[in-house]
């Protein structure tokens, strides 16, 4: 069954309060899902198409009809049921659900639901009371899995830690709940992408960027972070885009002194302030600071540095940011590029 995708809403209602429009045309050409990743075998003794995909912890699951009644028990693929327009089918979800201001902006009648605690405490027994036919877990709830799977319940692993994964997500859920047009907001992702990789195509000096972790300004996102392709893609150097043994690291001042970057980033939800790194002497002398190019990045409703589905607001602020010349900030804000 189509479903219209509510990828405007996420992305321009609750990023600037505007006034809601509609996605359309998004272009003749579909980003490719791994055909590994999801296949289709029709049964030829049943009237429904049974789907099969292959989850983040590659087992094949099967379902047999559409899902009606999903749980999600973390909140990356509750914002993709959100952007599938899937948020009628939900059932139950994570804890903390009220300390998320995108759903009261979006769906507003999650927060009513049932929650099944989080990652760290699953309720294994809440879950399956509601009486699921697709729950929604992260891949380090395995035993959890697990033993769903072994009740006959549907149930897929996702680990979403960067673009590619985000979209097989995005790709797994649109299957199994019969979203046939899910393609077009990994459409929209790529032609995002390739906006914004036009606008600094040319430029051989990229600037520099450390992006400072929420808990802690000396912490920070390495290549293997999702972080990191937000940088790039934005068109900067991520700083510790060098290191490859690890995801998010602590450094010291002096290496910070060291890689002396020309934008600082502090990633959404952080614990300090702007003003506290404008403010720290041990940072003096660093490009960033001088010039005065410390921003917060936006955290209305949900965090852009996280891989969200309306993460590719992250990227457009920080293109913005980087090349204001080229792309300015009230550009972004408008989006004179929407399609």
């Amino acid at each position: 069954m189509k479903k219209r995708l509510l990828v405007t809403l996420l992305v321009f209602i609750m990023a600037f309060t505007a006034v809601a429009c509609t996605i359309a045309n998004v272009g003749n050409e579909v980003e490719k899902v791994d055909e590994n990743l999801l296949e289709e075998s029709p049964d030829e003794n049943r009237d429904e198409e049974i789907i099969s995909v292959v989850d983040h912890l590659g087992r094949t699951v099967t379902i047999e009809k559409e899902a009606e009644r999903i749980v999600s028990g973390y909140y990356i693929p509750t914002s993709a049921l959100i952007a599938l327009g899937l948020q009628d089918r939900v059932v139950g979800i994570e804890a903390k659900a009220d300390e998320r201001p995108i759903y009261s902006l979006a769906a507003p009648e999650l927060l009513d639901l049932p929650n099944v605690g989080t990652a760290k405490e699953f309720d294994l027994e809440g879950c399956i009371s509601l009486e699921p036919d697709l729950v929604i877990l992260p891949i380090r709830l395995k035993d959890q899995i697990e033993t769903l799977e072994s009740m006959g319940i549907t149930v897929i692993g996702v680990n979403p830690e960067n673009q590619e994964l985000l979209s097989e997500m995005i790709a797994m859920i649109g299957k199994l709940t019969g979203v046939e047009d899910y393609e077009k907001l990994l459409d929209y992702y790529k032609e995002k992408d390739n906006l914004l990789k036009s606008i600094h195509a040319d430029i051989e000096n990229k600037p520099t960027v450390y992006l400072a972790g929420n808990g802690g300004f000396l912490s920070t996102a390495t290549k293997n972070m999702y972080q990191n392709d937000l940088i790039e893609i934005a068109g900067g150097i991520n700083v510790a885009g060098n290191i490859e043994d690890s995801y998010w690291v602590d450094i010291s001042y002096e290496q910070l002194v060291e890689y002396n970057p020309e934008y600082i980033i502090i990633a959404p939800e952080a614990k300090y302030t702007k003003e506290d790194v404008l403010n720290d002497s041990n940072l003096k002398g660093i490009t960033a600071i001088e010039k005065g190019n410390v921003f917060s990045m936006p955290n209305e409703f949900e965090a852009w540095g996280s891989l969200v589905p309306t993460s590719i607001l992250g990227k457009m602020w920080l293109a913005s940011i980087l090349y204001g010349d080229e792309y300015p900030y009230d550009e972004f804000v408008m989006e004179k590029y929407h399609i």
